[in-house]
């Protein structure tokens, strides 16, 4: 699943915010807490826990970062669990140089029952997933 957003702010600013999970809470609405393997920007292999509020149960799934390229890509891949999600985050400067265009990649992998799952789960990731990207513009706008 692919969503693009524009925001009126430098990718230096958009990339440390979206990356940053500690502050995944702020804008995406079913993160209960996060904990990670030190402090934002984390490097490629660093791991973080983030524990999310799936129809009213709270599930732990750990993530380790794959790929960082300070400001302009970024992802990280779900290591446990029987729904791992793997998401991308490509920033760029916006037309005309002004503000940032932001591309977020999400997709989930099934593991024993999350096979069954991975319908359902994506159906959720799609209607959830553009709430999310408009607080985050609306928090990060707001912010400048």
């Amino acid at each position: 699943m692919e969503s693009i957003i524009e925001v009126a702010l430098p990718p230096e600013e958009v990339f440390a915010y979206a990356t940053d999970p500690q502050r995944f809470g702020e804008w995406q609405g079913d993160v209960v807490s996060v904990s990670t393997d030190g402090d934002a920007p984390l490097p490629v292999g660093a791991r973080f826990t983030t524990t999310r509020r799936i129809r009213g149960t709270d599930r732990a799934m750990t993530q380790e970062v794959t790929e960082s390229s300070p400001p302009y890509s970024w992802a990280a891949r779900g290591t446990d669990g029987p729904i791992r999600p793997t998401a991308r985050l490509t920033v760029e400067p916006g037309p005309g140089g002004a503000g940032s265009r932001i591309t977020f990649d999400l997709d989930f992998e099934g593991h024993g029952i999350g096979i069954a799952l991975l319908p359902l789960v994506r159906r959720q990731a799609e209607r959830s997933a553009p709430i999310s990207f408009r607080k985050f513009k609306e928090l990060l706008e707001a912010r400048g």
